[in-house]
C-alpha cells in the first residue's frame, strides 16, 4: 500500500480490541499465528458497508446522537476513499481488516469513533462482511457460469442441430458406443453447468440472512433493530437465533460444495478436450492464443487450461472438506476455528473464476474437425444398436436381437469382414436391414425425446434456450 501522512499513525496504534483485559501486549508469536490481515482484506469493502449500516441503525435507535452518525459515517466514507485509492495505511498492530478499519475510523473522528462498535461484536461482525461478500461473488460466479455456457450452445448452434449437423461417436467407458450431434454432445455439458447455476442461485437465496446485531452470541441490552441495518445492506432476512447466526457457516460449505462440483463438470470438459486435441482423436485443434507449448519439444501443442481445469479440482474437493472438517467438532457458539473459511473460500472463488474465463475462451477460439469426428463415427460396429432395433420392429425379443447382433460384429472382428456385408447375407436380416450401416446413417436414427439425432434438435435447442433465459432472469 501507498505511504499515509502522519496523521494516519498516531490514535492507538498500538492497542487491541481487547487490550484493556490484559495487563502485557501479546506476544509476536500469538500475533503471527493469529493474524487473518493477509487474506481478510478484500472484506474490506464490504466490512464498511457493514459498519455504515450499523451506524444508521444505532441511530435510528437512539443510541447515537445524529451529529454521531454523520461523524463516524463520514470517516467510514473517507477509509473507503482511502482503499480505493490505494492510500491506506495498514500497522503491525492491524489484526485484521475489521480492527483496521475501526482504527482508521477512530483516527478520523476521535473518542466518537469508539461508539461505532457499540452493540457489535467481531463475530457478528466478521460473518456479515463475509456473507455481503458471498452475495457479490456468488453471484459473479453464476454470471460467468452463464457465459461458458452461452459459449457452449452456440458452438452447438454452429455446428447445426438438423440433419447436416456435425456428429462424432459418443462414447461409454471411453470406448465408440453411438453416433451422436456435436451439439447433442455440448448440450449435455451446457445441462450440467445449468444445474450448477441454479444450485449457486439456491445458495445466494440460502445466505440472504443478515447477522448483524447477533453480538457475540446473545445479542444485547441496547434498543436496537437488527431488521434497520438488514434493510440498509439489502439483506433478505434477519437471524432468527443469535447463537446461530455467529457459528453458522453452512453458506460457506454450500458455496464450496457447489464450486466444487462445478469445478468437477469443467474437469469432464477439461478431460474431453485434452482427448479431443490429440492426433489420435484429432477432433478439435486450439487456437494459438490458448495453448502452450514444450520447452524442449518444439513440435508440440499443449491443452494445458484443459489440463489445469482437471487439475485444479482436487483443490477445490480438498477447500471444501478442509471447511467441513473445521466446523464437525465446534461447539456453540463463536470459535476462533472460523477464521479457517476465508482461505478456502477465497481460494475456491478465485480457481473456479479462473477456469470459466480460460476454459469460454478455449472452446469459442477453437476449430473442430467434422471429418475426423464422422469418420470415427462412422465405423460399421456403431450401427449394432440400430441392426438390433430393426430386428425388435420385425417382432424379434431384443435378447434375441441383440445375441444375432453381438455374433455378427464377433465375426467380423474375428474374419476382417464388413458388417454390411455380412448383415445382408443374414437370414434375420437382409438388404433391408444393411441400409442401417452407412456413412451418415446411424446419428440420422434417434428420434425418441432427449435423443441425440437431428428430430429432436429443435426441442433440444429450445429447452436449453428456455432454461437459460430462465436463471438469467433469476439472477437479476
Amino acid at each position: 500500500m501507498a505511504s499515509q501522512p502522519d496523521s494516519n499513525k498516531n490514535v492507538q496504534s498500538g492497542a487491541t480490541l481487547w487490550h484493556g483485559r490484559f495487563a502485557q501486549a501479546p506476544a509476536q508469536e500469538l500475533v503471527a499465528f493469529t493474524q487473518s490481515l493477509s487474506f481478510d482484506q478484500q472484506l474490506w469493502s464490504f466490512d464498511i458497508i457493514g459498519s455504515l449500516a450499523h451506524v444508521h441503525m444505532l441511530g435510528v435507535a437512539g443510541v447515537l446522537s445524529s451529529a454521531e452518525v454523520a461523524i463516524i459515517s463520514e470517516a467510514l466514507n473517507t477509509t473507503r476513499s482511502e482503499f480505493e485509492s490505494d492510500k491506506f495505511v495498514f500497522l503491525d498492530t492491524d489484526e485484521d481488516i475489521h480492527t483496521a478499519i475501526e482504527r482508521r475510523v477512530t483516527q478520523l473522528c476521535g473518542d466518537v469513533g469508539g461508539k461505532l462498535h457499540t452493540a457489535r461484536s467481531r463475530n457478528d461482525q466478521v460473518v456479515t462482511a463475509l456473507r455481503l461478500w458471498c452475495k457479490h461473488n456468488v453471484a459473479l460466479l453464476a454470471q460467468r457460469t452463464l457465459g461458458l455456457v452461452d459459449t457452449l450452445v452456440l458452438r452447438a448452434q454452429q455446428s447445426g442441430w438438423g440433419q447436416d449437423g456435425i456428429y462424432l461417436p459418443g462414447y461409454t467407458h471411453l470406448q465408440k458406443a453411438q453416433p451422436v450431434l456435436l451439439a447433442h454432445h455440448l448440450g449435455a455439458h451446457a445441462w450440467s453447468l445449468l444445474r450448477d447455476v441454479e444450485r449457486l442461485q439456491q445458495t445466494l437465496d440460502r445466505l440472504d440472512v443478515s447477522p448483524l446485531g447477533a453480538g457475540a452470541l446473545a445479542g444485547s441490552s441496547l434498543p436496537i433493530d437488527p431488521a434497520v441495518s438488514a434493510e440498509k445492506m439489502g439483506f433478505g432476512k434477519v437471524f432468527a437465533n443469535s447463537m446461530d447466526a455467529v457459528s453458522d457457516r453452512d453458506f460457506v460449505a454450500e458455496i464450496l460444495f457447489d464450486i466444487a462440483l462445478l469445478g468437477t463438470h469443467l474437469s469432464r470438459i477439461g478431460e474431453e478436450w485434452v482427448l479431443w486435441t490429440t492426433e489420435e482423436f484429432g477432433f478439435a485443434h486450439l487456437d494459438d492464443g490458448f495453448a502452450t507449448g514444450s520447452s524442449m519439444l518444439p513440435q508440440k501443442k499443449n491443452a494445458d487450461i484443459a489440463e489445469l481445469a482437471r487439475g485444479k479440482t482436487g483443490r477445490l474437493i480438498g477447500n471444501l472438506t478442509a471447511v467441513l472438517v473445521v466446523l464437525k467438532g465446534l461447539p456453540l457458539a463463536y470459535n476462533r476455528d472460523l477464521q479457517e473459511d476465508k482461505e478456502p473460500l477465497f481460494d475456491s472463488v478465485n480457481q473456479v473464476s479462473l477456469a470459466l474465463s480460460a476454459l469460454t475462451g478455449m472452446i469459442a477460439s477453437a476449430t473442430f474437425h467434422p471429418d475426423a469426428m464422422a469418420q470415427a463415427a462412422d465405423m460399421e460396429a456403431l450401427a449394432a444398436t440400430d441392426l438390433a432395433e430393426w430386428l425388435v420392429r420385425q417382432g424379434t425379443p431384443f435378447r434375441q436381437a441383440h445375441a444375432i447382433i453381438g455374433e455378427l460384429v464377433r465375426l467380423t472382428h474375428e474374419t476382417g469382414s464388413s458388417l454390411k456385408s455380412a448383415v445382408v447375407a443374414h437370414p434375420s436380416l437382409g438388404p433391408e436391414a444393411a441400409k442401417l450401416v452407412g456413412v451418415g446413417v446411424g446419428v440420422q436414427q434417434r428420434t425418441s425425446p432427449g435423443a441425440s439425432g437431428p428430430m429432436s434438435g429443435a426441442s433440444q435447442q429450445q429447452l436449453l434456450n428456455i432454461e437459460i433465459d430462465r436463471l438469467r432472469k433469476l439472477s437479476k
